[in-house]
């Protein structure tokens, strides 16, 4: 036992270097960001695409700070605004497939994965869903009630106290994940020196095959979608070097929890807006699905094609 939680213990801290070097600069940056001229800006810029997605202008706020922070910087952008319930259900959705996407695109590109892809994937899952709501949907005209929602924090009164405030979040971002990585590394060693992930291969293998990748990508589809792709950027690194992942089933788990990883949390943490959750569940499943066995399917039969060309080439030649 002392040598599995040596062993988890080391991966857990190496792993927490390797992301904590990606989100604390990250985090430092756009925490000081949002107090100059920049953010403000780029807000203005987006304020037209707002009437296009069925949002009022104001709703650039929340889109903005939740992309280049969290869904929690994002929620409290919401609730200092007066908006209907069919704004906050486009804005919940939109913010679910993109939100934190500085981060959590960086983190995907340590596993190989393009950042470009990424980034693409996510921004076109929030326009399309918002778009197609506001097509689809005629209803939540009526005006928000905020329940127990967190509040926004005082803004720091200088240059000094926005870098401090900005270190702080940085640094309490590293902590949160060393809290949360380095546990689950021992866990995942004990698991693996117990024979625990063969096991758990085969049981999720159907659901694996369904959306075109080989079973040993199961943990990091778990990973993903319980504690979220930068926390389960760690065990997707670790897959990539002891479990073979291969390039195209990386692909395919990071276009699966694009589109709904953390998928629990991230969706109760907006009960408090007073919108449906269960719908905003489903389309993140449902779209996260469909895509991905369909792009799998794709991708397979393609493969599949070329290596019956190459025999045939090969056949002939001989």
């Amino acid at each position: 036992m002392n040598g599995i939680l040596k062993r988890g213990s080391k991966k857990g801290l190496e792993l927490t270097w390797t992301l904590g070097k990606v989100i604390f600069p990250v985090t430092l940056v756009i925490t000081v960001l949002q107090y100059t001229p920049i953010l403000p800006w780029i807000m203005d810029r987006l304020a037209p695409l707002m009437g296009w997605l069925g949002l009022s202008g104001e709703a650039a706020v929340p889109l903005v700070l939740g992309n280049f922070l969290n869904l929690y910087a994002g929620i409290a952008a919401i609730i200092s605004f007066e908006f209907t319930v069919k704004e906050v259900f486009i804005l919940a959705v939109m913010m679910s497939f993109s939100h934190n996407l500085l981060i959590e695109s960086t983190v995907a590109k340590k596993v190989g994965v393009s950042w470009w892809f990424v980034v693409s994937v996510r921004l076109g899952l929030a326009l399309i869903s918002a778009f197609l709501i506001h097509l689809f949907w005629q209803g939540g005209t009526k005006v928000a009630t905020y329940g127990l929602a967190a509040s926004k924090n005082p803004d720091p009164g200088g240059w000094m106290e926005i870098i401090g405030q900005g270190l702080q979040t940085a640094f309490m971002g590293v902590v949160q994940l060393a809290l949360i990585v380095i546990p689950l590394m021992i866990v995942m060693q004990y698991l693996r020196d117990k024979g625990w992930l063969d096991r758990f291969s085969v049981w999720v293998a159907p659901m694996t095959k369904f959306l075109g990748m080989e079973r040993n990508t199961s943990m990091t589809l778990v990973a993903g979608l319980t504690i979220g792709l930068a926390y389960g950027a760690g065990l997707m690194i670790q897959a990539v070097e002891e479990d073979g992942v291969s390039k195209k089933d990386m692909y395919l788990a990071i276009l699966f929890l694009v589109s709904c990883h953390a998928v629990v949390e991230d969706t109760l943490i907006f009960i408090p807006l007073g919108i449906p959750v269960w719908p905003l569940l489903l389309i993140r499943l449902v779209t996260a699905i469909l895509l991905t066995a369909a792009v799998g399917f794709i991708w397979n039969r393609l493969q599949q094609k070329r290596k019956e060309t190459s025999h045939e080439h090969t056949y002939h030649s001989l």
